[in-house]
């Protein structure tokens, strides 16, 4: 998600502060929020995919490879 849509998303809650929006405007900061919401969680999911824990034993778990995206499922 580019800087633009970041910021028309603080435009749109100001907005909403001081005053009702527009049906439209209801429209795309709802658009808006579910786009930045699914950038928010791909991001995590990245990460949380790179997470290798060393075990104990010295064996190495890869998290991604065992629960994540990477799964064999």
């Amino acid at each position: 998600m580019n800087q633009e849509k970041i910021n028309r998303i603080n435009e749109l809650a100001k907005k909403a502060k001081t005053g009702p929006l527009t049906e439209m405007e209801k429209q795309e900061q709802a658009a808006l929020r579910q786009e930045y919401i699914q950038n928010v969680r791909s991001n995590l999911r990245s990460q949380l995919d790179q997470i290798s824990i060393l075990e104990k034993d010295g064996s190495i778990t890869d998290l991604g490879k065992k629960y994540g995206q990477n799964a064999d499922t």
